[in-house]
């Protein structure tokens, strides 16, 4: 079973574009594909449930219906950090919970693609557990998508410092333009490609409301 874990250098930079592409990329090895998005906050009430538009969005891109309750088991209706939306909705993101949901798309998918929130050392709950916490606990390779901005290379360069504190393994990144007009936008990726330790997947100009190509990671096409 082939699975990933889509984090981001920051909130809003494309996590649910890449995590969408992975999911049309893997289609054509993997028939059964499923999107995982555990935490997410900022939600509507529909038909008598939370409903996210990144969560929507991934069951839209999968090829197994899986109940929500799998797909995305904390659905916070604040559109704040996870941990704060959890408190205000009085409730509390355990990892045990999440990692049962995981294990249970695992067993009906042939890849699954997780989508974190927010950056990877997010909070998810008061007891201090973070997106890094849990990419630990489901042991799966990452994805980082790089958002093209100014900060863009100290965001990701930390990030890669602490996925590899964490001995997580890092498998590519994708670098996703946030405006028309960066200065400099390409040196910042080439400063990056140089100095990430994974290959750069894919470099998207900027297109909102377009549809992302598939995306493919040849590492884990055998998983």
């Amino acid at each position: 079973m082939t699975a990933c874990f889509v984090i981001g250098t920051d909130t809003g930079v494309g996590k649910t574009r890449v995590s969408v592409a992975l999911l049309q990329g893997l289609q054509a090895t993997h028939p059964r594909t499923v999107g995982m998005k555990p935490v997410a906050s900022g939600c509507d009430w529909v038909d008598g449930c939370w409903l996210n538009d990144d969560a929507r969005q991934l069951q839209a891109a999968s090829t197994l219906a899986v109940p929500p309750a799998y797909a995305n088991p904390y659905a916070f209706p604040a559109a704040i950090a996870p941990h704060l939306a959890a408190r205000e909705a009085g409730a509390v993101v355990d990892l045990d919970h999440i990692e049962a949901c995981f294990h249970a798309l695992r067993q009906q998918a042939d890849a699954v693609v997780v989508e974190g929130a927010g950056g990877l050392l997010v909070p998810l709950n008061d007891a201090g557990h973070t997106l890094a916490d849990l990419a630990q606990r489901l042991r799966i390779p990452v994805v980082l998508v790089v958002g093209l901005r100014l900060g863009c290379i100290n965001h990701a360069l930390l990030t890669q410092e602490a996925l590899l504190a964490r001995r997580l393994s890092l498998v590519g990144w994708v670098a996703n333009a946030l405006s028309p007009d960066m200065p400099h936008e390409q040196a910042n990726v080439d400063t990056l490609r140089q100095q990430l330790q994974a290959p750069l997947l894919a470099q998207w100009a900027w297109q909102p409301g377009a549809a992302p190509p598939p995306l493919t990671l040849p590492a884990l096409q055998a998983g």
